[in-house]
Formats: C-alpha cells, sequence, structure tokens
C-alpha cells in the first residue's frame, strides 16, 4: 500500500484531498462534530514536521444541489471558511485560506507556500467539473503541489476530479494519508481475517439501500442482525402483520430469498421478536411495546423491543468480530434509542473482551458518538457510502486511482 509513510516530504508541497465534510449548526454554522477533521491531522502534522508543506482540498456539503432562491450558490452556508477555525486549532498553526479552490489567487498562495506552512482551498463543490470529474478542473488542481496525498475516505467511492482523476498528473508522487491507510487495513481485516464468531449488525430505514451488503454479508459472517426500519419489511414477508411500520412492498420476495440464502449457508439471521411502537412519527406520541407477529394498524415500529435488544446484544457479547452500519431505531429520539444503545454498548463490551469492532460511520457512528463510546470500539469509519460500497466487493475509484 502506497502511504505517506513511502515518501519524505521535506521541501515538498503536498497537495491532500482530505474531507472536511462536517456538519454545521443551521443557526450558527459552528462544527457540530469535528471527527472527520480530527481524523486527518496525522497525516498533515506528518507532512508538516519533515519540512513539506500542505495545501488542503475538500468539499462541504452539495452547494449545487442546495442553491438559493435566486439560483446562486449559497456561499455562506457552503463555505469551507467555517471549518478554518477548528482546522487552525486542531493543528496548531497558522492556516491560509484561498477564496477560490483555482484561479490566479489560489495559484499564488500555493506556490509561495513555505515549509511548515498549511494551505486551505474554498469548496471543490462551488465547481460542477469536481462531481463530474473533469480532467482539466483537475489539472488546475494538481499543478498546486509535487505530491498527491489522498486522505478522504468518504468520497473514495466517488470518481471525482479531487479523488481520481488528479492522481495520473502524479504517477510516481501519489500515496494514500493515515485515514485511507487505517479504513482499508481495517475493511480487509474484517472481509478477510475475521475471527469467529463474526457478526453483522444492519439497520437503516430500507432494505434496498442494503441489499448489496447483505447478499455479500451472507457469504461471510456467522450471525446476520437485521434491525432498523428494514426488518418490518421482512417480517412482512414471513406474513406478520406491521401496522403502519416501513415497509417495501417491491422487496419482500427478496427478503425472503435473502432468509433462505443464509439458512443454506448455515447463517443465522436474526429479526427482532418486539418493538416499541408508536401512533406517529414523534417523540411526543404514544407509546408501547408488542410483539412483531402483530402490529395493530394505525403503530407503527420506531426501534426495537426489549427482548429483541437482549437478544441481540447477547449474540453481540458472543462475537469475535463485529461490523455494524446502520441503527436498530430512530435513535435521535430518546424514546426510541434503547435498541441501538444497547446494541452499542455490547458492541464496546465485546470490544473489551477482545473482539474486533468497525463501526460503518453514517448514522452508527454517530449513535456511539451520541452514547459516548467511540474510545470503546475498535475502529470508526469515517465514510458510511464508501465502506459499504467497499464491502459490496466494488472497486472505489479514490482507491484505485492511488494503487493503478
Amino acid at each position: 500500500m502506497k502511504t505517506i509513510d513511502t515518501i519524505n516530504f521535506s521541501g515538498k508541497r503536498a497537495l491532500v484531498r482530505v474531507d472536511f465534510n462536517v456538519p454545521l449548526d443551521k443557526k450558527t454554522l459552528e462544527i457540530t462534530d469535528d471527527a472527520r477533521i480530527r481524523a486527518t491531522v496525522p497525516t498533515i502534522k506528518k507532512i508538516l514536521a519533515e519540512g513539506g508543506s500542505c495545501i488542503l482540498m475538500s468539499h462541504l456539503g452539495r452547494p449545487l444541489k442546495k442553491l438559493k432562491e435566486d439560483g446562486t450558490i449559497d456561499v455562506e452556508k457552503h463555505t469551507l471558511r467555517n471549518t478554518l477555525a477548528k482546522v487552525k486549532e486542531l493543528l496548531n498553526v497558522p492556516v491560509k485560506f484561498a477564496s477560490d479552490c483555482i484561479g490566479d489567487e489560489a495559484a499564488a498562495m500555493a506556490k509561495e507556500l513555505k515549509s511548515g506552512e498549511v494551505l486551505l482551498l474554498e469548496n471543490l463543490r462551488f465547481y460542477k467539473e469536481e462531481e463530474k470529474g473533469d480532467e482539466s478542473f483537475a489539472a488546475k488542481l494538481a499543478k498546486y503541489g509535487d505530491v498527491y496525498v489522498n486522505d478522504a475516505f468518504g468520497t473514495a467511492h466517488r470518481a471525482h476530479a479531487s479523488t481520481a482523476i488528479i492522481a495520473k498528473f502524479f504517477p510516481e508522487a501519489k500515496c494514500f494519508g493515515y485515514v485511507m491507510a487505517k479504513e482499508i487495513a481495517n475493511a480487509e481485516k474484517v472481509i478477510h481475517q475475521a475471527a469467529r464468531p463474526f457478526t453483522a449488525i444492519t439497520g437503516g430505514a430500507k432494505v434496498s439501500d442494503k441489499l448489496l451488503i447483505l447478499e455479500n454479508l451472507i457469504d461471510k459472517v456467522d450471525n446476520l442482525i437485521i434491525g432498523g426500519g428494514m426488518a418490518y419489511t421482512f417480517l412482512k414477508a414471513m406474513g406478520y402483520e406491521i401496522g403502519s411500520s416501513l415497509c417495501e412492498e417491491d422487496r419482500l420476495e427478496l427478503c425472503l430469498e435473502l432468509m433462505k440464502k443464509a439458512e443454506s449457508k448455515g447463517v443465522k439471521l436474526l429479526l427482532p421478536e418486539d418493538s416499541v411502537v408508536a401512533d406517529a412519527f414523534s417523540n411526543e406520541a404514544t407509546v408501547k411495546v408488542c410483539d412483531n407477529k402483530l402490529i395493530e394498524k394505525g403503530w407503527m415500529g420506531l426501534d426495537i423491543g426489549p427482548k429483541a435488544a437482549a437478544h441481540f446484544a447477547a449474540v453481540i457479547k458472543a462475537s469475535k468480530t463485529i461490523l455494524w452500519n446502520g441503527p436498530m431505531g430512530v435513535f435521535e429520539m430518546s424514546n426510541f434509542e434503547n435498541g441501538t444503545k444497547t446494541a452499542a454498548i455490547a458492541v464496546a463490551e465485546a470490544t473489551k473482551g477482545g473482539a474486533f469492532s468497525l463501526i460503518g460511520g453514517g448514522d452508527s457512528a454517530a449513535a456511539v458518538a451520541q452514547f459516548g463510546l467511540e474510545d470503546q470500539v475498535s475502529y470508526v469509519s469515517t465514510g458510511g457510502g464508501a465502506l459499504l460500497e467497499y464491502f459490496e466487493g466494488k472497486t472505489l475509484p479514490g482507491i484505485e486511482a492511488i494503487n493503478a
């Protein structure tokens, strides 16, 4: 693997693709979770410590998809200037800011950068060429650096200009940063070197979102736990009454096929036996616990029930390898957080007992953070979508571009 440990950055300008796509408070525009920025700090500090300089490029949100009423970009909400103070704080060095990611100003600032200095470019996605993978746009960015470092696992599954196309301009001077290297190493450990029993926990709203990973995991795991909204499509397929719970009617036959495949492979596919149901999608709704074989009309399952939580926790604690992608319920609401919290605590306890646990980004990462357990699991991925596609067996453009 071509990592930054294979390069001496003394006197070199490193063009580093980072993932500073962090959540912001809608009113204050302050960062509410700086995990992605913190994750990249070791990469940047390694380059600076060797006498190199860093030109950081990233995206923030999808500004071209969320235009203002007059059809212009909402710069205030999407400028990477919103991350500047936090980047300075975490690096503990001055950080310059280019108000555009391409153009004369950015080019001049990059050229004048001295050893030990850091420059942050404005949001790459202010240009449609970034997401289109435009080669001329990538060429403009490439001129800023002597070495290209990809440390943005969260976008590794996209063939964007700054994540894949740009690498061709650095045939002998490209590598992974520490975040990318860790993400790949941990994913590979779970895919190819899993200690048994291996348990995968999947949740979230839709079966269709997790279809490929479910099919792939059945070939690898001993236990496949299914919770969240997607569980009700499986329960409906089994002939149970699920009330007003989430259900993908066009996926019922598929669920039955997945269950048959699991059985034929000797994989235990575990569905929740009970649910916490509500008469509305609200934390203030009337709530009760019921058996999943019969959820009455007008009631919807918003969390796994206490029996399911206890059963799942027991399976998790007995596991030696754990992959978790997707919550057990609507954990953002306090009345429906118990299933996800119980699973998270079980993962932490299993890890303490020697299991290897990989938390698959997105909602799962948010959940372990919410319950203060980030430091009690083996690894929390910075890229939900990228990790999913990696486990689906797909080739990720951002990885392939460095390995080419």
